[in-house]
């Protein structure tokens, strides 16, 4: 909601200074109110029931972990006000300490909540965020197909699953260019791809495309510079579809696309194979790397992707023609991100770098998706038929 700011007192203030305040009238408050409540600003977060010690858990970087809620006093609401930059999403927790025993738990009275492979956490939209109209799906928008692949792979010593994603209006005698999506199922079912990529080419903002989304083994092993990922990519999985499917085949009518660990894969594969892709797109890269000393705090997963960004800084080089970077301002990897635009740019490649008020979360990279396709392969970019 949007309206009160700093001159008008805040909801819960005033419920505060009523006389009298039993539990009638905190139903009435809390029948009245969305949770949490949006005041300009300011975000009240509440909770409802019996307890020794409540606190809001988040992991924004720039609030303490743990923000303690304070207890109306005669009664069972706990409270704590927040203040969010407009247009921020917030994802967050509870924790209620009763006779010693803690337990963690979404937040019972917002029904937003936030999907990953991890489960789920409630959300706060603060004022100016928007679900961006194009994730959700459009009656008007014809519905590409997905098709289920194996594509044995020797380098990785496995047989792969890959969901092939056609376009719509997909004809066998036109060609297309190419987008492979690390983490590809996560991306299907936490960001909604395959319905952003419905609505994005329907709106023409976005060319028709073929998109393979694939899928890691071991992700901290397959995606952090390994030389057998990358193998697999460019010796294996692509040249196989090129083969089955009418694809442009060519350095221009390719990119490689991740988020976090999948980003350090796709700069490490283009880095193994410059001549490979024109194009990446980097979601809130995992690109933790050391200017001086060995503790980069990110643990032992993280000692290859060092050393490749620790090296790849060091001694920079063109590995495509353009790349789309992200990265939400509320995660700890907003620094290392900031850092690797200048890096790219000194090695000749045009950089579009954008940032958002959120955290890292499947949701701020289905938020980006509009910007970096629609920069990479802009429709009504046409791939004419033979």
């Amino acid at each position: 909601m949007s309206g009160p700011t700093f001159g008008r007192k805040l909801a819960i203030n005033r419920l505060r200074e009523r006389r009298s305040l039993d539990g009638a009238a905190i139903d009435r408050f809390l029948a009245r109110h969305d949770v949490p409540i949006v005041e300009g600003s300011r975000c009240t977060f509440v909770h409802r029931g019996e307890a020794d010690e409540v606190q809001l858990i988040h992991r924004t970087v720039g609030l303490p972990e743990q923000l303690p809620m304070a207890r109306i006093g005669g009664t069972d609401l706990w409270y704590v006000v927040v203040e969010l930059p407009e247009g921020s999403r917030f994802e967050y927790q509870l924790e209620v300490a009763i006779d010693g025993r803690r337990d963690r738990f979404n937040d019972p009275l917002n029904q937003r909540l936030a999907h990953s492979p991890m489960g789920s956490t409630s959300v706060c939209y603060a004022r100016g965020y928007h679900i961006p109209e194009w994730t959700q799906p459009h009656p008007e928008a014809r519905p590409g197909e997905l098709l289920d692949l194996v594509v044995p792979s020797r380098a990785l010593r496995r047989d792969t699953d890959v969901a092939l994603y056609l376009p719509a209006r997909f004809r066998r005698s036109a060609r297309y260019p190419l987008l492979v999506v690390h983490d590809g199922g996560d991306f299907l079912h936490y960001a909604s791809m395959r319905t952003v990529l419905d609505n994005l080419i329907h709106r023409l903002d976005v060319a028709e495309t073929i998109v393979a989304f694939v899928n890691p083994a071991d992700r901290l092993v397959e995606y952090a510079n390994s030389a057998a990922h990358a193998r697999y990519l460019t010796t294996e999985l692509v040249p196989s579809l090129e083969a089955d499917f009418p694809l442009l085949g060519t350095r221009a009518g390719r990119c490689l696309m991740g988020s976090s660990f999948g980003a350090v894969a796709a700069l490490s594969a283009a880095y193994r194979y410059p001549a490979f892709c024109a194009s990446l797109i980097l979601q809130s890269g995992s690109f933790v790397f050391t200017d001086i000393g060995n503790d980069h705090g990110g643990g032992p997963v993280f000692e290859p992707v060092v050393r490749f960004v620790n090296r790849y800084r060091a001694t920079a080089r063109r590995v495509a023609d353009r790349i789309f970077s992200s990265c939400g301002v509320y995660e700890p990897l907003i620094i290392p991100n900031r850092s690797m635009v200048h890096t790219f740019e000194s090695a000749g490649m045009a950089v579009r770098y954008v940032e958002a008020r959120d955290g890292h979360s499947w949701e701020n990279w289905r938020d980006r998706l509009q910007e970096g396709l629609s920069w990479i392969y802009p429709g009504p970019q046409k791939y004419f038929y033979e």
